[in-house]
């Protein structure tokens, strides 16, 4: 284990990459490693980017790559696609978009399945951001899968959280919601050569200024820039936005170090034992054969599905 974790540290590709599918495959010997890990998390800058599928997300974060690359930075990608209802593993698209960069050892590209979750990041999401903390990278892009309002779960892992839209979908109705809207620290049209790029510009614009009380205060006021990614426009300038919100972070309570964050960590622990709950619960249930007879009774009839969950769960809670 102490070997595993010196390579890590040291940024081990190979190393990383076992590490990081020995996690998303739950395999019970990597919370040891984690935990050692941990001391050496805390440095690198995290920036998720989220928003509707078909935006652009695999491109721009293909051109941030470039971006950070050209400024000396290394960069892990972690592009959280769908499961495969075959084998369970991540369909590779997103991965498949960036190989231009497959070469560059100042950059690891990874795909997690989101293994049917729908907040947008998974438990093993969570830890390969530690790991490639540990490894040292200086940024971390976390492309979610695009799952509309609920993909709020990215907002808690990381330190910019930028919403990607295009005109002419319907995207920007579905970035105004509310769920969308308050986790957005950057917003982006991209695709803004389309018609109605201008009109989805003033919605955002005026759904934030409704809440110019807060940025009275001095909180963040979410910039709303249009940029092409595909060919490279305006990306340069939204790199520059980052910027300035890591300064505005570093500048304000909790600064850019999420340990120190008391709402961060809570909420970060209690999806961490919301997760070994389920994992724990299942397990038991499955090895004393429990679960699946009371699928057998749901099939033939003799109970209901929700005094089967009442019957086998009370016991455990009690």
């Amino acid at each position: 284990m102490n070997d595993i974790v010196e390579k890590v540290v040291a940024g081990d590709v190979r190393t990383v990459a076992r590490l990081i599918r020995d996690i998303d495959d739950g395999m019970p010997e990597v919370r040891g490693i984690l935990k050692d890990l941990y001391p050496h998390t805390g440095k690198a800058y995290v920036i998720g980017i989220t928003g509707a599928p078909g935006v652009g997300k695999s491109t721009l974060v293909d051109q941030m790559v470039a971006h950070l690359r050209k400024r000396d930075k290394t960069v892990g990608v972690l592009a959280v696609d769908p499961t495969s209802p075959f084998s369970g593993g991540a369909i590779l698209g997103d991965r498949v978009r960036m190989q231009r960069h497959s070469m560059d050892q100042g950059v690891f590209i990874r795909s997690l399945a989101t293994r049917g979750h729908f907040g947008g990041l998974t438990q093993s999401t969570r830890s390969a951001i530690d790991v490639f903390d540990a490894m040292g990278k200086d940024y971390i892009l976390v492309e979610t899968v695009g799952v509309g309002q609920d993909e709020v779960d990215v907002v808690r892992s990381a330190h910019t959280t930028v919403i990607v839209v295009i005109p002419g979908m319907g995207d920007d109705i579905q970035a105004i919601k509310a769920g969308i809207l308050e986790i957005g620290d950057i917003f982006l049209i991209n695709k803004a050569d389309r018609e109605g790029s201008d009109k989805t510009l003033s919605d955002l614009r005026l759904m934030i200024e409704m809440d110019h009380k807060k940025y009275d205060r001095g909180e963040w006021k979410p910039p709303i820039l249009k940029i092409q990614a595909v060919f490279d426009k305006g990306v340069a300038e939204f790199i520059d936005e980052i910027d300035k919100h890591a300064k505005y972070l570093a500048e304000t309570a909790g600064g850019l170090d999420f340990r120190e964050s008391k709402s961060k960590v809570r909420q970060e622990l209690g999806e961490m034992i919301k997760a070994r709950l389920i994992e724990e619960v299942i397990d038991r249930l499955t090895e004393s054969g429990d679960f699946d007879r009371a699928v057998e009774s749901i099939i033939n009839g003799k109970i209901d599905p929700y005094t089967a969950c009442e019957n086998l769960v009370l016991p455990i809670v009690s």
